[in-house]
């Protein structure tokens, strides 16, 4: 929200409307369609570092009320607040999942905004391949289509609770949270 309805959107603008939507719990984003006002220089680096005309939010606090109104509309992604819609760079996703425990059956992640999610049915772990170096790049559902990079030390400690199981007519390797396997690498691929 701006002060003025011709002036440009600027990330306190932003903060304010965010704050006041986040008053009465988290925003509902999905169900509001404010028109498009243009981009804004907001950025997330592939480590979660949230950026501001080049330079990195500092205040812990901003870039969490900022990951409340975040939204991906096909393969863009917004700032939306009731009245505005800004468009964001996201080099990756826009959360890291920088742990995780096991809670029962399940497994529990955390992301470096606070959010928690159990990996299940609702919240799906993925691992994209690239297809040149085979580096893996695992993902987790936190919300509505909305993922975070699991780090590099969640995922080395998500292989040790690895196991090998049949999915789409192969065997393998993969974790189980909520009774769901979450296929990490064919078995045949796996190093002797």
């Amino acid at each position: 929200m701006t002060d003025r309805p011709d002036s440009p959107p600027d990330a306190e603008g932003l903060a304010r409307a965010a704050r006041s939507a986040a008053r009465k719990g988290p925003p509902p984003v999905h169900l509001w369609n404010p028109p498009f006002c243009g981009d804004i220089d907001m950025r997330i680096a592939r480590d979660g570092t949230w950026f501001y005309l080049g330079t990195p939010i500092g205040r812990k606090e901003l870039v969490k009320l900022f990951s409340g109104i975040i939204r991906k509309d096909d393969d863009a992604y917004f700032l939306v607040t009731p009245v505005e819609k800004v468009g964001i760079t996201v080099d990756d996703a826009p959360f890291v999942a920088v742990d995780f425990n096991p809670v029962g059956e399940g497994l529990e992640f955390v992301t470096n905004v606070e959010d928690r999610v159990i990996a299940g049915p609702d919240h799906p772990i993925r691992v994209v391949r690239d297809p040149a170096t085979g580096e893996p790049s695992p993902y987790i559902l936190i919300r509505r289509n909305l993922e975070a990079l699991i780090d590099r030390k969640s995922f080395y400690r998500l292989v040790d609770l690895g196991e090998v199981a049949p999915h789409d007519g192969a065997d393998w390797f993969g974790v189980r949270s909520q009774a769901v396997f979450f296929p990490i690498i064919p078995a045949a691929d796996l190093p002797d």
